[in-house]
């Protein structure tokens, strides 16, 4: 957790991105260093998801990567962090 504060994340669905294989693509083939490859493609979302869907979907996830980590704090993490990322901080 070190590395933490220089970690870069989708700004949609709050994933690191310590791969660049893990980036989204813009509409010309060239990585989007912003969003993942599950939630960004070709220059769009891949999905039309309110925040608040998006952080269910990825309390599921979080929980099946992270064992220790139980629903309600995967959301409490989620609340603090998923108002702040690009694709919603203007909701």
């Amino acid at each position: 957790m070190n590395d933490f504060e220089n970690q870069k994340f989708c700004q949609s669905c709050a994933m690191p991105l310590a791969d660049d294989k893990l980036f989204g693509t813009n509409a010309d083939g060239t990585k989007n260093e912003d969003y993942c490859i599950y939630c960004f493609k070709d220059g769009e979302f891949t999905s039309d998801m309110s925040m608040d869907e998006m952080m269910n979907f990825c309390i599921e996830k979080m929980v099946e990567v992270h064992p220790e980590i139980d629903k309600a704090q995967a959301s409490a993490m989620m609340n603090e962090v998923f108002p702040k990322l690009k694709r919603w901080a203007n909701d």
